[in-house]
């Protein structure tokens, strides 16, 4: 069974593409946000603030792309993308404030 997850494309305020995704992104669906991701040229700030669930696939789709994406994320998955060291691959928002980390951030 297909898990819903929902994408939708905007631009933020500097006009830098921004790639919604509502629900859940598991191995049913990683296709979609690869899909998503690969046909947006460039940067691309991924906003996760309502993903409530994300496994090894969908970290492997964002790993994939970590040269050019940034994330925005909700507290709940905030842990896992820091213990998949993704955060120190990728600059991680949280939602509605500055980054709280960025890769060239580390000691």
């Amino acid at each position: 069974m297909t898990t819903p997850l929902t994408l939708t494309r905007g631009r933020g305020t500097d006009g830098t593409p921004v790639l919604r995704a509502v629900g859940e992104i598991d191995m049913s669906n990683s296709d979609v946000l690869a899909a998503a991701l690969d046909d947006t040229p460039g940067r691309v700030v991924v906003d996760l603030t309502e993903v409530e669930y994300l496994d090894s696939a969908a970290l492997s789709v964002l790993f994939a792309r970590a040269v050019r994406v940034e994330l925005i994320a909700p507290p709940l998955l905030l842990p896992v993308l820091t213990v998949s060291g993704l955060a120190d691959l990728v600059p991680v928002r949280p939602e509605g404030g500055a980054p709280a980390h960025r890769p060239s951030d580390r000691p």
